[in-house]
């Protein structure tokens, strides 16, 4: 399915252990024979030899250590309970606390937790949030999208965030790794990879200076496994044909191959950065295989890596490819005090899945803090919800959608439902046949956030690739 309208690029779709001592022989027979031999009178008794003499000297200081040991720990235990010089150097006891005497009189409690674990929080050092203030939105995200060519056209990028700052609206999802694999603002970050990706269309810092001014929410777009440009370095993170050129689908995308964790490990410094940059919120786009992969995944050369126990044709690999991918993701982006979002097909949240392409609604929705489902009326084929031409009812698809995705949502441990923020249409899809769409206006886009506020659902982003927004809209529904 074409997620935009025409015209604009095509989008989404140690050593052993030391031995025991042998027994001599020789001495236990020696021993057995001085047990038996009768005891000497006292005026008779032999002289002993040097030997003897060491080993009875042995023997004293053998009894000597461990009652040395037993009288300091006793003194101990009096010192820090009773004595009054303790209180001097020690400060006085607590009295909360069970005295020396009292522990033999009372219940010892067992402790029956691991000796040791894993901190639940790490030492300050180890985060890194970024030195911008921007607070999640009170009434949830609603927000625009921004491409990184919008971005870099003055007009139009005043023109959406005045638009923001004087309506309901509160974010805006900004392009920082584009459809085509580019990085669209500098980056701090140590990648050279990154860096020489960069195809500067605006200028990140200033940019967060503003949204911090306005309280604009700002969401990090990266376009996740859809790269043009990547690839050109290297080409062993793609897929090969058989001819060993690097493949692409027939508009001439290429994808990075999402079993490659060398390839996860670049697009998360690519999140870093912008987490770095002061972007509150980490969103992952086309986080997926290629559409139609199932047909063509046995006949393309890749490297499985940890997944290739399950084949070439293994749906499980796919959906714990990209399930893993976005676990990985979350976990390294904690310690920048980010969300993590990612984008998905609406028809996944209905079917549960979509094996050919990797994504497990579950599983997705499961290791983000917050899941968006492309829901636009006009993705939707002729049947879908009991619609003949989904795109004319930009209430209904929303309203039947949003109860559908909720009750998969409950499936989750614990009240879900909180993760939904639904991508809503805001473009006209004149590219269907005639009869089947009509223009979305103020009323088309008013319907359908009305539809998320009928289900209490309160977030929502609105996507228009030419980024052209109604001023005319009560977006703060």
């Amino acid at each position: 399915m074409n997620k935009h309208q025409s015209p604009r690029p095509p989008r989404r779709h140690q050593t052993p252990p030391r031995q025991k001592e042998r027994r001599n022989p020789e001495r236990s027979v020696r021993s057995q024979q001085a047990i038996a031999k009768p005891k000497q009178p006292s005026d008779s008794k032999p002289k002993q030899t040097p030997k003897q003499h060491a080993n009875r000297n042995h023997t004293w200081w053998k009894w000597l250590i461990p009652l040395v040991l037993v009288l300091a720990l006793v003194g101990i235990l009096v010192f820090a309970t009773d004595n009054p010089v303790s209180d001097r150097l020690i400060g006085p006891k607590r009295t909360d606390a069970p005295s020396a005497r009292s522990l033999s009189s009372e219940k010892l409690a067992v402790n029956d937790q691991p000796l040791l674990s894993i901190p639940t929080q790490k030492p300050q050092k180890f985060y890194h949030p970024s030195d911008v203030n921007i607070a999640y939105p009170k009434d949830g995200v609603k927000g625009i999208y921004l491409s990184a060519y919008g971005m870099g056209v003055p007009e139009t990028l005043e023109r959406n965030l005045n638009l923001v700052a004087n309506s309901a609206l509160n974010s805006v999802v900004i392009d920082v790794k584009s459809d085509w694999g580019s990085i669209a603002t500098d980056l701090d970050v140590d990648n050279e990879e990154v860096k020489q990706n960069v195809d500067k269309t605006f200028d990140g810092k200033q940019m967060m200076k503003r949204l911090e001014k306005d309280q604009i929410y700002p969401i990090a777009r990266i376009t996740t496994f859809k790269d043009n440009t990547a690839i050109k370095k290297h080409p062993e993170w793609s897929f090969r044909d058989s001819s060993g050129a690097v493949w692409s689908d027939d508009s001439g995308q290429n994808f990075l191959n999402p079993f490659d964790k060398d390839v996860w490990k670049y697009i998360v410094d690519v999140a870093k950065g912008a987490a770095q940059l002061g972007f509150q919120d980490i969103q992952f786009d086309y986080v997926r295989f290629p559409e139609g992969f199932e047909s063509i995944a046995t006949d393309l050369d890749y490297d499985m890596g940890d997944y290739a126990k399950y084949g070439k044709g293994s749906v499980e690999a796919r959906q714990h490819a990209i399930a893993d991918f976005l676990k990985y993701a979350n976990q390294e982006l904690r310690s920048y005090g980010v969300n993590v979002s990612a984008d998905l097909f609406g028809y996944v949240a209905t079917a549960k899945s979509a094996p050919g392409i990797g994504q497990n609604y579950l599983w997705m929705a499961d290791n983000v803090d917050h899941i968006s489902g492309m829901v636009y009326p006009s993705h939707w084929q002729k049947g879908d919800f009991g619609f003949d031409a989904p795109d004319l009812e930009p209430y209904g698809v929303i309203d039947e959608y949003i109860k559908a995705e909720k009750s998969v949502l409950s499936e989750l441990e614990g009240d879900q439902t909180h993760k939904t923020r639904p991508w809503l249409q805001s473009f006209t899809a004149d590219y269907l046949p005639s009869g089947t769409y009509m223009e979305y206006d103020e009323k088309a886009v008013q319907d359908q956030i009305d539809a998320l506020a009928a289900n209490g659902v309160h977030e929502y982003l609105l996507w228009n690739a030419r980024n052209e927004y109604f001023e005319d809209v009560d977006y703060g529904k």
